[in-house]
């Protein structure tokens, strides 16, 4: 998809439910992985997943990249 939206810089700081929302709308062809602190991540790069950090409270606390 060339062009298509690859970070999501605006939804730091909002509830991870929404910010998952809004990336699956905006690229319906990615997968959204929403993590936890401490949550194990499999290593490499992946085009067709955006991971979104989430703290204790479920809010988003980096920005949201494909990868």
């Amino acid at each position: 998809m060339s062009g298509a939206k690859s970070s999501w810089p605006e939804l730091v700081g909002i509830l991870a439910t929404l910010a998952a929302t809004e990336i699956a709308h905006e690229r319906p062809d990615v997968a959204v992985e929403v993590l936890p602190p401490g949550a194990p991540l499999p290593p490499g790069y992946n085009a067709e997943r955006v991971r979104v950090f989430i703290d204790n409270s479920g809010i988003v606390s980096q920005t949201p990249v494909i990868g």
